[in-house]
């Protein structure tokens, strides 16, 4: 699906005081390893950890800390954006729910490679988002980007024939993002990474929005 606009962002929207709660409610809570969705459907299954080849194989695509957050007040706070970005950017998507926040800790050399957020099916499950799919992606970035080194969010929009592949064009780092409270929305399907960290501690926010399927 070729577009007019790959993300939409807000620079510095959210409050220092706004991004202070969070980070301080997300490191209140008990924290575990990231996982991808590969991962996360076999554990569901399985109900087991995952063994040490596991671990060292989920690790090539991700590495970071992450906490569950489902707070209303933090959903009150960022669904305007998402609505306003919906509508300015010119998807006019249909979504009608949200998952789960997953507030994240990208420590020294912590990282997340080139991936995309939505699956080619939707949800089976007995819960809200059954029969749903992930539609609009949102990250806020809760510390500012003085206060670490790397760790730039970056898109690849892959809309281009492999021979006129050119990443000047393709690749694009989200600098717009890097002040404190800055959000940024993009389609579910666009492809995108988090570089490793090289110093200090790089917090966000990110939250997936939900609706059934395209047609």
């Amino acid at each position: 699906m070729n577009l007019s606009n790959y993300f939409w962002y807000f620079k510095s929207a959210l409050t220092p005081r706004f991004c202070d709660d969070v980070i301080k409610y997300g490191l209140a809570q008990q924290g575990t390893m990231a996982i991808t969705n590969k991962y996360r459907k076999k554990r569901n299954l399985d109900k087991k950890p995952l063994d040490n080849e596991e671990v060292k194989d989920l690790k090539y695509t991700r590495n970071s800390d992450i906490v569950w957050l489902d707070d209303t007040w933090i959903y009150k706070e960022i669904h305007p954006f998402v609505h306003e970005a919906n509508k300015k950017a010119g998807w006019n998507f249909n979504w009608d729910s949200s998952e789960s926040c997953q507030f994240t800790k990208y420590k020294l050399n912590q990282y997340y490679e080139w991936h995309c957020d939505s699956w080619d099916k939707a949800y089976q499950t007995k819960g809200f988002d059954n029969g749903k799919i992930r539609k609009l992606s949102m990250t806020c970035q809760l510390t500012d980007g003085s206060e670490y080194s790397g760790g730039d969010l970056e898109f690849d929009f892959r809309q281009y024939e492999p021979p006129r592949r050119d990443e000047s064009k393709h690749l694009i780092k989200a600098t717009e993002i890097l002040p404190k409270g800055s959000v940024i929305i993009f389609p579910s399907f666009v492809w995108h990474r988090v570089k490793p960290v090289t110093r200090g501690i790089r917090y966000s926010l990110v939250v997936w929005h939900l609706g059934y399927p395209f047609k």
